[in-house]
């Protein structure tokens, strides 16, 4: 068993930025208001 000394070494923190990263690109070519409409839904309303 090895010892984790940083997050970044979990499997699950590796998929969860490779995941994050993939959406970032694939929304970065959306139109402006395709990207706030996304915003909108992502955080709820208070």
């Amino acid at each position: 068993m090895s010892i984790i000394n940083s997050a970044r070494e979990l499997e699950v923190y590796k998929l969860a930025y490779k995941s994050a990263m993939e959406i970032f690109y694939l929304t970065k070519s959306y139109p402006t208001e395709e990207k706030y409409d996304l915003v909108s839904q992502i955080y709820p309303v208070k």
